[in-house]
């Protein structure tokens, strides 16, 4: 099979979008247009006149060096990832190459791995166990991986699981075929017991507009939990180019205790799969249950419109007791769910002496983020 590679409408990308079952939010027309820093382009694989593939490319480029880019995929593109992929990605790297990217970085759609909640709660409970990868798994994907490695791309992985792209381990909860007494009895009886929690103290989850109660929330849970929030007009942008793009794209859940708001997320969908985007809680009323409440209002939702997944976006894989990123799966495996691994993100050299320059300047900035500077 032969493909080419070409620029393609916001339209026919969008249209591309919606035949398909499950497309990351990131590969969205859309979502170019909540990337304002970054130049953007949708592009579509043709296999003669039929569109079979396409791709949201966010273009970044290098300091000093402004002609030169680096062409970004995000948790793609949506292409047949089980076919022969010289079929498909060098088309891609020569198109990109011929119109000034020094690198391509994508990070494909697909599982390598998967461990169920009672998995990793053993894990947890094993001196031995420090991370996920250290339970059996079925191992799938590999040769996409193997693929990628072959062909000189360069996986960007970091160790501890969070960088400065989209995280390799996710954890999700199947939906397909369940019902909502399933997915209750999936959960461990903690979560259960908060969900009850926050119905009987009178928590009212409800969908709103109001994002600046919920940024205002959010400000306040970033000062809590030591993270820079993103600002008011992020956020604005966001849910204005996506309900642009899909009236039920991205829906804001806010929950109030005795009219006071108490915990607000933000939930996205696009076919099969919504994801838990962004969340925030108050500190005095954390004993109600609000952000237990508006996940499992989000999980309802997501079931009731027949997707086959929800997922609570990145975890780390450590289960490790000392490692203070450790509570934040244990909060998603009470879910009942699963932890997921993906092929993670690869970057493919295409000028090596500017790939190298940036790579110095990537790491000499993460220095100084770690440094607190």
């Amino acid at each position: 099979m032969s493909l080419a590679v070409r620029p393609i409408s916001a339209a026919e990308h969008l249209a591309f979008v919606q035949r398909q079952r499950s497309v990351s939010f990131l590969q969205t027309p859309a979502w170019a247009r909540v990337k304002t820093e970054w130049r953007s382009e949708s592009l579509g694989w043709y296999d003669g006149a039929n569109l079979v593939g396409a791709g949201l490319v966010l273009h970044r480029p290098v300091p000093r060096l402004e002609r030169f880019t680096l062409a970004y995929l995000p948790e793609g593109p949506v292409i047949d990832w089980t076919d022969d992929l010289d079929a498909w990605l060098p088309p891609l790297a020569s198109r990109l190459k011929a119109h000034g990217a020094f690198a391509v970085r994508l990070g494909p759609p697909v599982r390598t791995g998967s461990w169920s909640a009672a998995q990793v709660k053993d894990g947890i409970a094993d001196p031995a166990v420090t991370r996920l990868t250290d339970l059996p798994s079925e191992q799938a994907g590999s040769q996409v991986t193997a693929w990628l490695r072959a062909a000189g791309w360069l996986p960007q992985n970091p160790e501890e699981g969070f960088g400065t792209g989209h995280p390799q381990f996710t954890f999700e909860i199947p939906l397909a075929g369940r019902t909502e007494d399933d997915l209750l009895r999936g959960m461990n009886q903690q979560w259960r017991r908060n969900i009850k929690k926050a119905v009987k103290a009178g928590v009212e989850v409800t969908i709103g507009d109001d994002l600046k109660a919920f940024h205002d929330l959010y400000v306040h849970t970033a000062e809590r939990d030591h993270f820079t929030p993103r600002p008011l007009p992020y956020f604005e942008t966001m849910v204005a180019a996506m309900r642009a793009e899909d009236p039920d794209r991205i829906r804001l859940y806010l929950a109030h205790h005795q009219g006071e708001l108490v915990a607000g997320t933000i939930m996205v969908r696009v076919g099969g799969q919504a994801w838990y985007s962004y969340g925030a809680s108050s500190t005095e009323k954390r004993d109600v249950r609000g952000s237990n409440a508006c996940q499992w209002a989000m999980i309802l939702d997501a079931l009731a419109a027949g997707c086959d997944v929800y997922s609570l976006r990145g975890i780390t894989p450590t289960l490790d007791a000392d490692d203070p990123h450790l509570g934040l799966i244990q909060f998603k495996v009470g879910t009942g769910g699963q932890a997921v691994r993906y092929v993670g993100e690869w970057d493919l050299p295409l000028r090596p002496m500017v790939y190298r320059a940036f790579d110095l300047y990537m790491r000499q900035r993460e220095q100084l983020r770690r440094r607190g500077r």
